[in-house]
């Protein structure tokens, strides 16, 4: 039978002091484990990195602002040596087998009488692997068990989630969607989809999961409010577990919220999980920048469902017109003119415009124009909805380095 070197198990830190030896970047991606776990972490270092600083300046961990001292493993579960002085890690080991405590060697990992694994979480899980000192092998293999996990292709046993689920899908590009928001729906009976949801992730789901079409299609056919909040609650009440797919972020111009009230009303659980707003996503990914150091120290998203001068519009648009940063407009496209006129109360004619159409996915397309010009831009390149306008600074960075 081979022999096994590690003995794979999960400690308890909680309360407990673990001695963490050295501030730099080993120490960095050890220390925040360490911390979640609860454990009382007291840190000994000349110098520690800004990242490890923050924490420290958080109150999370004691840190020690000098060199390593005999005695200092003493009162210590769990000690990891991390310096960049091989002969000060062994020290520190020897200390620590001495008085009996677990100790890990970041430096030569053989030589410690404990190792790290490559740990991975999934839904509550925590999934640790060893491969004998092989370091990228065993990373190998925990990405693509939590891979496997989270896209179902190994089973979970857990209790399956139960009530509804607003789940933010992203700007259209399927893979923008949040690994929670990807876990949840791999778990629905029941898929209640917006026509911006993207549409490469209903193609993925069992046979067996029922999808309601919640389509609002701009100036047509649109399901409507109170269809899709009964719908929600209806479904959860047979017991299936609904997912509510929504473009963007639920709680941005998506009536998420009213969702969320409709069905804590009928006495629904709800889980929400936010999205990738299309109102920065979709600029980013078109080289718009929303915010640029010594360009715009603000940014403010818009909805354009009303004109300016609607009495229903809740705007305070001469204010929005002063403002010097970025301004976002959603869902503006059919008033575009109106918007731009509203915005030139208060800025140039020459403030540049980026218009962003289907953002994210294989259709999109990317228009310049400026305040003066949009109206009869977005008429004679014949935008269509869905699509974001960025108005501001910001839109002149883009043009000048296309």
């Amino acid at each position: 039978m081979p022999f096994e070197q590690h003995y794979l198990a999960g400690l308890d830190l909680r309360g407990r002091r673990v001695l963490v030896v050295g501030g730099g970047t080993v120490a960095q991606r050890r220390l925040p484990r360490l911390i979640a776990s609860g454990a009382a972490v007291e840190l000994v270092s000349p110098s520690v990195t800004p990242a490890v600083q923050g924490m420290v300046d958080a109150g999370e961990l004691t840190w020690h602002q000098r060199r390593f001292e005999p005695g200092d493993v003493e009162g210590a579960w769990y000690v990891v040596a991390c310096t960049s002085n091989v002969e000060v890690n062994a020290q520190i080991g020897d200390e620590a087998t001495s008085l009996r405590v677990f100790c890990v060697r970041a430096d030569i990992a053989v030589e410690g009488t404990a190792v790290t694994p490559a740990v991975g979480t999934h839904d509550g899980l925590v999934l640790g692997v060893l491969a004998g000192g092989e370091h990228r092998r065993s990373a190998s293999v925990r990405d693509g068990l939590v891979a496997a996990l989270r896209d179902g292709r190994i089973a979970d046993q857990a209790a399956p989630p139960v009530g509804v689920a607003l789940v933010g899908g992203g700007p259209g590009d399927a893979e923008l969607i949040t690994v929670k928001g990807k876990r949840l729906l791999a778990h629905a009976d029941v898929v209640v989809a917006d026509r911006l949801a993207p549409r490469e992730l209903l193609e993925e789901l069992p046979a067996h999961v029922e999808v309601v079409d919640a389509a609002k299609i701009p100036y047509g056919r649109a399901a409507t409010q109170e269809f899709i909040n009964q719908t929600l609650i209806d479904r959860a009440k047979e017991g299936k577990f609904v997912v509510r797919l929504k473009g963007g972020d639920p709680y941005v111009f998506g009536r998420g919220f009213e969702e969320l009230l409709a069905c804590a009303e009928a006495g629904i659980p709800v889980t929400v999980v936010p999205g990738v707003t299309s109102a920065f996503g979709v600029p980013a990914l078109a080289g718009v920048p929303v915010t640029h150091r010594g360009v715009a120290h603000e940014v403010v998203v818009v909805s354009g469902h009303v004109a300016p001068d609607d009495p229903r519009s809740l705007v305070d648009w001469p204010a929005i017109a002063r403002l010097q940063g970025t301004v976002v407009l959603m869902m503006a496209v059919e008033r575009a003119g109106a918007f731009a006129a509203a915005l030139m109360e208060g800025r140039p004619g020459s403030t540049p415009v980026a218009v962003i159409q289907e953002g994210s996915t294989a259709s999109q397309r990317v228009f310049r124009s400026t305040l003066d010009s949009l109206g009869a831009d977005v008429k004679r390149w014949d935008v269509r909805p869905p699509a974001i306008i960025v108005v501001g600074p910001v839109s002149g960075i883009a043009l000048a380095n296309s």
